[in-house]
């Protein structure tokens, strides 16, 4: 398994938690070099930061013939609509919108979703699949706001202001907060032809 990021302080905690067997790049997606395919080739909720024009032809680059690649992620929301009301009253001053941002513009509740839509219209990929896992989470009001504190919207602000409205959005939390974190995986095979591989060889796996 080969990971990559373009943090150096995001593999260093990553490698207190995997073997010493995987191996680690420091580049962003479109820095990775392509002299080496895998069976797999995986993303978490990452693939939107990619720059749009060669973002699958580089995935497609990646893989050994018949490989697949995979991609998830999902929003924890507030389960419980009146706590879901007051935080959007607290925080919609300074973020109108906390969501993930959608590249093709199609709406959440679409039947299909990014980046299922453009792995479909590719000539690179068959059998796509969406699947839905469902995710249900109780966190205490501190680590939800420890959570808020990783999502982009509230990273673009400025410390000040990020303190200022993640104290107000505290204050109107109950001690612990019921959360719905349902998953979207995007399964796709890249075309060509069967995998040749060496008796007893392991799949390869490059996680981005």
């Amino acid at each position: 398994m080969t990971a990559t990021d373009p943090d150096a302080s995001m593999l260093a905690e990553l490698r207190k938690h995997v073997p010493p067997s995987v191996s680690t790049v420091q580049a962003a997606f479109e820095e990775l070099p392509l002299t080496a395919t895998y069976d797999l080739v995986f993303a978490a909720a990452a693939m939107h930061w990619t720059e749009p024009f060669h973002r699958w032809a580089r995935v497609s680059a990646l893989l050994n013939a018949n490989g697949v690649f995979a991609s998830f992620g999902g929003q924890l929301h507030l389960d419980d609509l009146a706590v879901d009301e007051a935080v959007r009253t607290v925080s919609s001053q300074f973020v109108p919108d906390d969501g993930d941002p959608c590249p093709d513009g199609k709406p959440a509740d679409g039947s299909t979703r990014w980046p299922g839509t453009e792995l479909s219209r590719s000539d690179q990929f068959a059998d796509v699949r969406q699947i839905t896992i469902e995710r249900r989470v109780v966190m205490s009001d501190h680590e939800y706001i420890g959570h808020l504190s990783t999502i982009s919207a509230y990273l673009q602000l400025s410390a000040p202001v990020r303190k200022q409205v993640l104290a107000r959005i505290l204050h109107v939390l109950p001690a612990q907060v019921k959360l719905n974190g349902d998953l979207t995986l995007h399964l796709a095979r890249v075309m060509g032809g069967p995998i040749v591989r060496a008796r007893g060889q392991p799949p390869t796996c490059r996680w981005t």
